[in-house]
């Protein structure tokens, strides 16, 4: 029998956006099961937390059209990347890029990755052409700033971080 192929796709998803769900709709046509990780990155000063995170991608995943060609799982980590891949059994990292420049920090990073632990490769899949300019945190500043961000993530998202910016610690964060 085969053995299952299993990949993590990783990140802060603060928020999650069209793009990431772009990566997600095509990463997991080319595995078995899909481990999207969601990384605690403090040091980003992330607008949800950790668990918000989590559940928001766990609502997005479960409204999405299941073609039923792999398994996806949402997990939470805040251990190297590279193990938290062994601790669920990847031999795969997906990572989406949208640029040139996204390909500078990601080759930085295959080459750590690579040393800690040769057994895991690292794929790129290239954002779709509608995609390319999305980041969460453009979409983040905008959204602070009054703009639309309709286009950039999905309705409940966009509700998510209405909610956000509308309760009492961010309208006296910005006021300080």
């Amino acid at each position: 029998m085969a053995r299952k192929l299993i990949a993590v796709y990783p990140g802060t998803f603060d928020p999650m956006t069209n793009g990431h769900m772009d990566i997600i709709t095509r990463a997991r046509r080319l595995v078995d099961v899909l481990v999207i990780g969601v990384a605690v990155n403090a040091g980003k000063g992330p607008m949800f937390a950790l668990e918000q995170r989590v559940a928001m991608l766990r609502a997005e995943l479960e409204a999405m059209d299941d073609d039923g060609s792999s398994s996806v799982e949402v997990r939470p980590f805040d251990n190297l990347l590279t193990q938290f891949a062994q601790d669920v059994g990847a031999s795969v990292i997906v990572r989406g890029l949208r640029a040139v420049s996204d390909f500078d920090f990601e080759f930085q990073m295959v080459g750590m990755n690579a040393r800690l632990n040769p057994e895991v490769e690292t794929v790129f899949l290239m954002a779709s052409e509608g995609h390319h300019f999305i980041s969460s945190g453009l979409v983040k500043e905008i959204a602070w700033l009054g703009g639309d961000i309709s286009h950039f993530v999905s309705r409940n998202i966009a509700n998510h971080i209405a909610d956000r910016l509308a309760s009492p610690d961010v309208k006296s964060a910005a006021q300080g």
